[in-house]
């Protein structure tokens, strides 16, 4: 019931900024957000015994990370056949969370044991850093790394030292917007879905303002679900073919997808 109602609130504040979220003082000058729709472009199968956190597509490499107690990994995905390269599998103590490739490294957050892990592009650890709160999304613009932590603020994180160099609030029309989950870089934005909803936030990362929003409603059928699918969480982006890809946790199929301006 909680999650319903908060879906139900969120999609309130979609259509007229409602009450759950909060003034924030001194906000940057209010933008009217572009609303976009999806067309499907091609459909790929998606393991569902992947519980997706975190998704990126480099040099022809789906990667992805995944949560749950005693399930979560670091991974490979086949595009066309769906099929899973399992390079990490996390202590049961751990619940994986976002993850981002940077140069011959791959990070990974985890949700509260405050610990990202840092591997090269075999799956070897090279190291772990410590960061205080919870670890949710993580991207980076090929220099820096943005973290989010379930809350409205988008970090940006030294890569070297894991350290915090700056912070944002994400607003829409002026107001915060919490539960700001999976993260990608997308031609210098930060994309990024809005956990329990169907919604993704395109984000402006010098300002945090929301110049979009993306209706995803309905892209995976109700012939595709069980009792185990799970939200909306996954965004990936080929940088090279200009082709975004969306999936969920437990989704049985991964979409690739065109923005169509409403």
């Amino acid at each position: 019931m909680k999650k319903l109602l908060f879906v139900f609130l969120f999609c309130v504040m979609i259509a007229s900024c409602g009450s759950q979220t909060k003034k924030i003082e001194g906000a940057p000058q209010i933008v009217q957000p572009e609303y976009f729709t999806l067309n499907v472009k091609n459909v790929y199968p998606h393991s569902v015994d992947s519980y997706t956190q975190g998704l990126q597509y480099v040099d022809g490499v789906l990667w992805e990370g995944t949560g749950e107690w005693g399930e979560s990994r670091l991974q490979k995905v086949n595009l066309e056949s769906g099929n899973v390269e399992v390079l990490v599998n996390l202590p049961r103590s751990e619940f994986g969370e976002g993850i981002t490739v940077l140069g011959d490294r791959v990070f990974q957050l985890t949700w509260t044991n405050g610990i990202a892990h840092v591997y090269d592009l075999q799956g070897k650890r090279l190291k772990d850093f410590r960061y205080a709160g919870e670890g949710w999304g993580l991207t980076s613009d090929g220099k820096s790394l943005y973290m989010s932590d379930g809350t409205s603020y988008i970090y940006r994180i030294n890569p070297e030292t894991f350290k915090r160099e700056k912070k944002v609030t994400v607003t829409l029309r002026g107001e915060a917007v919490d539960y700001i989950n999976e993260l990608e870089w997308i031609d210098g934005k930060i994309w990024a879905n809005v956990y329990t909803t169907d919604y993704v936030m395109i984000i402006n990362p010098e300002t945090g303002v929301v110049e979009g929003v993306v209706d995803c409603r309905n892209l995976l059928g109700e012939q595709d679900m069980s009792e185990e699918t799970d939200v909306l969480n996954g965004i990936a982006y080929d940088s090279v073919g200009k082709r975004i890809f969306l999936t969920g946790k437990r989704w049985n199929k991964l979409f690739e997808v065109e923005l169509i301006k409403q």
